[in-house]
């Protein structure tokens, strides 16, 4: 397992009982997780969160504010910046553990020692995107809501990355790579983190399990002759490691190169042990 354990501003206390306990900055929120399938004793610390996300037997949920003197507030890791605030869908913008794999991406592009073009896919608010920026890289960022792209670009903004190469597009993934395909457009890396399910701008249905294999079959035409890396994230628990290293293989792989692929984790504090946070496959190209 590969575990995001450089956070400073960031800090996973506790998780039992179908929740985790963590602390954003100087806000602690408890949070449901659907991996926290024990029922461990919990501590004082419980009773001193901020909030806590309570969800609904109709679906959906709510937040308990207990004592947050606001609702949002920045955090940082290395030099990016990131605004987070509670949600209505119990996240906060920002998905911690994928420190690990901006990392591993920032290292690639660096080490390329050449310009590199990165397409990140189902973007969101951008870590990805500002950790490519951040090392040298152009990016185009790509969402089918509006709202997250425009999350995206402050988070740019408060990371001093405002003026950085990178393209804010509101799109249908799908749509988007389909005609970048048609303009010979190509990239040296490409990231994806599907959502299990969702809409596109006008409506289109997203289904995980449906269409994965056939967006990747695409993706991995952009790529150039001599691409850093395709990286492929999911947090939906019927994609396992070994099933996302298979699909990269009958994919990306085709060309060359070689594919890893293992769980991304969080460390608890309390316990030392570490939380599954979901499943990353990388194929990565022949060194030339």
């Amino acid at each position: 397992m590969r575990i995001a354990s450089e956070w400073k501003d960031y800090e996973l206390l506790d998780a039992s009982g179908g929740e985790k306990l963590e602390r954003w900055g100087d806000v602690v929120l408890i949070r449901p997780d659907p991996q926290v399938i024990w029922d461990t004793p919990r501590g004082a610390q419980w009773d001193r969160a901020d909030a806590r996300y309570l969800r609904s037997n109709a679906g959906g949920g709510r937040w308990e504010i207990r004592s947050m003197p606001r609702r949002e507030w920045e955090i940082g890791y290395g030099a990016l910046r990131f605004r987070v605030q509670p949600t209505g869908f119990k996240h906060t913008g920002l998905f911690p553990e994928q420190a690990v794999n901006w990392d591993w991406m920032a290292e690639r592009i660096r080490a390329a020692g050449r310009p590199v073009k990165v397409l990140n896919l189902f973007a969101y608010t951008g870590g990805a995107t500002l950790a490519c920026a951040a090392a040298g890289a152009s990016v185009v960022h790509v969402d089918a809501a509006k709202g997250m792209v425009q999350w995206a670009r402050e988070n740019a903004r408060l990371s001093g990355l405002s003026e950085a190469p990178v393209r804010w597009l509101v799109d249908d993934c799908k749509k988007f790579i389909e005609r970048e395909l048609r303009r010979g457009s190509r990239y040296d890396g490409i990231v994806m983190d599907p959502p299990s399910y969702g809409r596109g701008p006008g409506g289109e249905i997203w289904k995980l399990e449906d269409s994965i294999f056939g967006l990747c079959t695409l993706a991995a035409r952009l790529l150039t002759d001599n691409a850093l890396f395709f990286l492929l994230n999911s947090y939906t628990t019927g994609l396992s490691p070994s099933v996302m290293q298979y699909l990269l293989s009958v994919t990306a792989a085709q060309r060359g190169g070689s594919v890893t692929a293992s769980e991304i984790g969080l460390p608890v504090a309390r316990t030392g042990l570490v939380l599954p946070q979901g499943s990353t496959a990388v194929w990565t190209g022949e060194t030339r």
